[in-house]
């Protein structure tokens, strides 16, 4: 059974920090890219980061590139997402998904976790 398990999500003020982990199991992980989406109340789900699985290059919106840090760790079948100097605009619900390749579209990405809420006061 594929699973994605996300955690790491909280009530931050801004300026603060979280680090969400995102656990898989069920395929290969390291065949798979890693990415982070984000979906606001009444907004849509936009990609925030991802990781690529053969040269582990990073990709980021720019509304988080110099706050936000992906990672993963092949041998914990794990990836990470470091953000900091978190701004209320960054509250929303994030999931991880598995693509096969680097995509920034959602229809790209096979399998999706449930989420992790975070909010960020101000």
């Amino acid at each position: 059974e594929v699973q994605l398990v996300e955690s790491g999500g909280g009530l931050v003020q801004a300026g603060e920090s979280l680090r969400l982990s995102c656990a898989v199991s069920g395929f290969t992980f390291r065949d798979y890219c890693i990415g982070w989406f984000r979906q606001a109340p009444g907004k849509e789900r936009e990609g925030v980061s991802c990781i690529s699985n053969n040269d582990g290059k990073k990709h980021y919106a720019d509304s988080v590139k110099g706050r936000f840090t992906i990672s993963r760790d092949n041998a914990k079948n794990t990836t990470y997402l470091q953000m900091n100097s978190l701004k209320p605009e960054d509250t929303a619900v994030y999931h991880c998904a598995a693509s096969p390749e680097v995509a920034w579209a959602t229809g790209e990405y096979n399998y999706w976790g449930q989420g992790t809420q975070v909010t960020v006061s101000s």
